[in-house]
């Protein structure tokens, strides 16, 4: 198979792992950068907009401590700590390679998940570029409790692509594209130039990283690719060890493997509903209300629902299933509920107009209305 074409792009966001970064367990190199910022540098020169998204603050910490290894086992304290230590040390070493303006943006899973915090680092984002400056994002290791990290610096770069309106998002690792298996243990592996859509198949050829300085892996890439592309954002992964591929990108040429965006694209609401909230707990639907809710455009009704699992509020975001399955395949929508765990649990099954009768406090007709109820693909 021909390799495709770069597409066209106007706003990207490259992301640098660690592995480029760090590459020898030792603190920030420019063994790797250099052809990176290559690329970052023309493609801005040719009137392109780039937001940098760069691992490597702990590797930087624990350089300065004169600690070698990769930054594996560490509690969320010592990466906090560790974190502070290199944040300004990664941003003087990227700084060095760049003629203009730099700013340091720290994002934590709490600025994605609240609405008003996503639009104010998207805001932030958006003045930084008409100012001409080059963002260059990481995920606040110094603050991020357990329960508000991303994780990993993959994902941050897709929710950064949506954040920011990108049109290409480019991940640039220590593997050049993604395989049918794992190149390190079956010689067979053959790689793919394309992927049309993410689907089971694919993330069933993907597994962890093979490297223990690395937070994500194969498998977060692909996650990352299908929230960018579910926006409407080419994704590209690439070997940032070879500069001729950098080199390649760009002059439009694809080394790696392109992750082409979905036809129709979900609206920013909808992406922001199905991937950045916490999904708090589940409900299971019969068949009707399954088709009403794919079919129809219906609002989920408390008929039609039979089971209730987990403890979730009023607000929260949950998935919907449909009875009959036992897989993952069983999923149809996620959506916020108007109701919390304990009155659905009155209310299931009864018709609508019935839901005062069983409850004082009645503030819908409706379990999730259409608007926040967005539908996936088992």
């Amino acid at each position: 198979m021909a390799a495709p074409s770069l597409p066209d792009w106007t706003r990207a966001v490259v992301k640098v792992g660690s592995a480029l970064v760090a590459p020898d367990d030792r603190g920030c190199s420019t063994t790797h950068l250099l052809p990176i910022a290559r690329f970052i540098i023309e493609s801005r020169r040719r009137g392109k907009e780039v937001i940098l998204v760069s691992s490597g603050a702990v590797a930087a910490g624990l350089a300065e401590q004169g600690r070698s290894g990769p930054g594996t086992g560490l509690s969320i304290p010592e990466r906090q700590a560790l974190a502070a230590l290199g944040q300004p040390l990664l941003m003087a070493h990227w700084r060095r390679l760049f003629d203009v303006s730099c700013a340091q943006v720290l994002l934590t899973y709490d600025d994605l998940q609240r609405r008003s915090r996503f639009v104010n680092a998207k805001n932030t984002i958006a003045e930084l570029l008409d100012q001409n400056t080059l963002p260059i994002v990481n995920e606040n290791d110094t603050v991020a409790t357990e329960e508000l990290q991303v994780g990993d610096n993959d994902n941050l770069a897709a929710y950064v692509a949506v954040l920011a309106e990108a049109d290409l998002l480019v991940i640039c690792s220590d593997v050049d594209g993604l395989y049918t298996a794992d190149p390190h243990d079956d010689p067979d592996a053959e790689s793919l130039t394309e992927v049309e859509a993410i689907t089971d198949e694919i993330y069933d050829m993907v597994g962890p990283s093979h490297r223990a300085v690395s937070t994500g892996g194969m498998q977060t890439k692909v996650e990352a690719a299908e929230k960018a592309t579910d926006r409407g954002i080419d994704t590209v992964l690439v070997d940032g060890t070879d500069g001729d591929h950098l080199d390649a990108l760009g002059r439009g040429k694809m080394p790696g493997t392109l992750f082409r965006r979905i036809e129709r694209p979900l609206s920013a609401r909808k992406h922001w509903m199905l991937h950045a909230l916490p999904t708090a707990g589940r409900i299971v639907v019969d068949g009707g209300a399954a088709d009403a809710l794919r079919h129809n455009g219906a609002s989920l009704l408390p008929s039609g629902i039979v089971a209730i699992d987990g403890s979730f509020a009023r607000g929260d975001a949950i998935e919907v299933e449909v009875e009959g399955h036992d897989d993952e395949s069983s999923r149809i929508a996620k959506g916020i509920t108007q109701y919390g765990a304990d009155d659905l649990r009155h209310i299931q099954g009864r018709q609508s107009h019935a839901i005062a009768e069983v409850l004082d406090d009645a503030p819908a007709d409706y379990v999730i209305h259409r608007d926040d109820l967005v539908l996936v693909e088992g």
